[in-house]
């Protein structure tokens, strides 16, 4: 069976991204307190909403590394801290995912500090670090593991992820240009089920050939056209087809070996931090769902030049 560090990163930050926004989430609808008011964002410091985001954070970051060290780590050998060259590997759909998981662990930590009243500027030094301090963490782990080992590109990747981030808010105060997901089973799971997974969990997860990532620009921020809605995106997509192993190494037992190639998109999307409501609450759960791309039309072209028009793709 193939290990593949790529997907073990991937899997790890999506899953802290989920339990972050879970907790947050959970504690909206179990609290007394109206919705709006424990939602509403606190003009000044409030000390005890930032412990509460501290404390979180802390309890979950912590728990998550534990548990991958006692689960994962300790059924390999250790070895001495080394970096690992997989720069190549998955047609760098995993860098993709990387920067993806950075960026958005890094929002949801920026927003968190400023929910409870911490300034911009301490909220981008401390929350939208996140995400990059987490997954830092995680490569420091792989370098001591003699299975794996640190890669220099996830590490780029993951300060890509954030700096997409703090860059955009430091220009513009504002996000004009979001990563997001979008997923769809393929049959090349059948081919290769304990890589690309058997579930529609793990294949979420494992299966690059269904997963695409897009970069989903808000048009009116750009132009300030009024008579451009202000939710509208345009989204350009990157994704990859023939993915049954990391490098395109044979795969014993595999008949009528795939084509490798990457996949350009173009598609419309809607930015759903951009819909006005007076609601707290809707503003939380559109901000949850603004991580995905809404399922559109769209144009592809891929790496063989063979253009493709998709009626509905997610």
């Amino acid at each position: 069976m193939d290990q593949q560090p790529g997907h073990k990163k991937i899997v790890l930050a999506s899953r802290y991204h989920i339990i972050l926004l879970f907790v947050f989430v959970n504690t909206i609808v179990f609290a007394q307190s109206g919705f709006d008011t424990f939602l509403t964002p606190s003009d000044t410091l409030d000390a005890g909403r930032r412990n509460f985001v501290i404390g979180t954070e802390t309890v979950l970051a912590t728990g998550t590394l534990v548990g991958l060290s006692q689960v994962w780590y300790k059924d390999y050998p250790q070895s001495s801290f080394h970096f690992i060259n997989d720069n190549n590997d998955w047609l760098q759909m995993d860098k993709v995912g990387h920067v993806y998981s950075s960026y958005h662990i890094g929002k949801a930590g920026f927003e968190a500090l400023r929910w409870s009243g911490v300034s911009r500027q301490n909220s981008l030094v401390y929350g939208s670090t996140l995400g990059l301090a987490f997954l830092t963490v995680v490569e420091v782990f792989d370098g001591y593991s003699a299975e794996w080992g640190a890669s220099s590109g996830d590490m780029v990747a993951n300060v890509s992820g954030t700096a997409l981030f703090i860059g955009q808010e430091l220009l513009w105060k504002e996000q004009r240009i979001i990563p997001k997901f979008s997923f769809h089973q393929t049959h090349y799971a059948k081919l290769r089920p304990d890589v690309l997974g058997t579930s529609f969990q793990e294949q979420l997860l494992k299966d690059y050939n269904g997963q695409t990532y897009w970069l989903s620009a808000n048009l009116y921020a750009f132009t300030k056209c009024n008579a451009v809605p202000k939710w509208f995106n345009v989204a350009v997509g990157y994704g990859a087809d023939g993915l049954v192993s990391g490098n395109g190494e044979a795969v014993p037992d595999l008949s009528g070996y795939p084509t490798r190639t990457r996949q350009f998109y173009l598609s419309f999307d809607v930015n759903l931090e951009k819909i006005r409501t007076k609601s707290h609450f809707l503003k939380t759960v559109f901000s949850l769902f603004n991580t995905i791309k809404i399922p559109a039309p769209a144009f592809e072209v891929n790496g063989l030049g063979k253009v493709k028009v998709h009626a509905f793709y997610f």
